[in-house]
């Protein structure tokens, strides 16, 4: 009785984790296509409680918008948010503002922040609106399941114009695009 309950277990964990990478759409076709205006204004708390929007998110040439999940309990997330960390300069030198929006509550953020002070902004979503209005909430998670909310990982390198430059992603939620990927776009976007 123990091993068929022990069964069943293994069978669910492992069900759950191939509904976790298993994706209906190719990582560049979610979202808004490159070309295409941004679908909101970016509305939302930063790590010190402050009320932010496009406007006063960007730099010089616009805004490295990057989605991930959680900086609470996803561990890819918070490799993606160390190198981030490490690189965050060599994406705002060449003149864009770096933002990271997750679904974690205010909380989650401050905390987190606290504890690695890792040199970007990062935007509490924790209703979801932003990344609905991307149209990349991850919709393998049932209402009441902790990742109810979150988004595939995605990254747009935005123009001042609102306009999506870039995006990238990768297959599934454990890969991560590195800062590499990201400057290269935006010197692939900056050469004549």
């Amino acid at each position: 009785m123990r091993l068929g309950w022990v069964l069943c277990f293994i069978m669910f964990v492992a069900s759950v984790a191939f509904a976790e990478d298993e994706t209906m759409t190719a990582p560049a076709d979610r979202g808004p296509a490159i070309g295409a205006l941004i679908p909101s204004d970016l509305t939302s708390t930063d790590q010190n409680g402050v009320m932010r929007s496009f406007e006063n998110l960007t730099g010089p040439e616009g805004l490295v918008l990057v989605f991930f999940r959680s900086a609470k309990w996803c561990r890819f997330c918070k490799r993606q948010l160390m190198e981030i960390s490490a690189g965050a300069e060599t994406i705002t030198s060449r003149g864009y503002g770096l933002a990271l929006l997750s679904y974690d509550a205010l909380e989650v953020l401050e905390r987190y922040t606290f504890e690695h002070n890792p040199g970007f902004t990062m935007l509490s979503d924790p209703k979801s609106e932003v990344i609905d209005a991307f149209e990349i909430r991850n919709e393998n998670y049932g209402d009441m399941h902790y990742a109810n909310g979150v988004p595939y990982p995605m990254i747009f390198v935005i123009g001042l114009d609102k306009v999506i430059q870039a995006k990238l992603a990768e297959d599934g939620y454990k890969m991560r695009p590195p800062v590499s990927a990201i400057t290269e776009a935006i010197d692939e976007l900056r050469a004549p």
